[in-house]
């Protein structure tokens, strides 16, 4: 078989069977599992450890002047506040802080998106455009990211945030935001891969 055949084989052959899975953690915030896996060569090999987290809402936003809606806030996985754009879960009617929209148990992503950026920010947009739908982290979790680009957003009402949010709105130049984005100051990967895509 050439190398250009095994380029064309379907990747089935590729994907690993969980043979076994520990919830370490489960939890309304967090199913956190440890599981052990045979691979396709037939060996077995144990922990992987993963999580689920319910899905997300991430808004590229621009003001009437083309200026970019921004949050800074702090961020404990790295111990910084940061610069980024909006984001936030979407809600689910079962209560839960994880598992994906398949069981119907999700509100809608845009909605998500439009709730959020009213409520961080103050700015609403008549103008939506869904950009990507992508794996939030597909190493480690089983989330997604839903990116939206909102335009030509105005204020309308002050922040109303969840009590465990301590964040401040603040509006950037396309230079600004780049110049932030090149000496890591605004440091999510999910952001700048919506920012390059509204871009297009």
């Amino acid at each position: 078989m050439t190398d250009k055949q095994k380029l064309n084989e379907p990747d089935q052959e590729l994907a690993w069977e969980e043979i076994s899975c520990e919830h370490l953690i489960q939890d309304e915030w967090i199913d956190f599992r440890r599981s052990a896996y045979r691979f396709p060569d037939g060996s077995v090999y144990e922990p992987f450890y993963s999580y689920s987290r319910r899905n997300f809402a991430v808004i590229v936003a621009t003001d009437t002047d083309g200026n970019y809606i921004c949050v800074k806030q702090f961020r404990q996985g790295i111990r910084e506040v940061t610069t980024e754009f909006t984001a936030g879960g979407i809600e689910r009617t079962d209560g839960k802080e994880y598992g994906g929209q398949e069981d119907g148990s999700s509100e809608d992503a845009l909605a998500a998106a439009k709730r959020e950026l009213l409520e961080e920010t103050g700015y609403a947009s008549e103008e939506w455009r869904h950009l990507l739908t992508v794996p939030a982290q597909p190493t480690i979790a089983d989330n997604y990211a839903y990116i939206f680009e909102a335009r030509n957003c105005h204020p309308v009402s002050s922040q109303h945030l969840d009590e465990t949010e301590f964040l401040n709105a603040v509006v950037l130049s396309r230079e600004e935001l780049e110049a932030r984005i090149q000496d890591g100051r605004f440091p999510q990967p999910i952001h700048i891969l919506g920012y390059l895509l509204s871009k297009r």
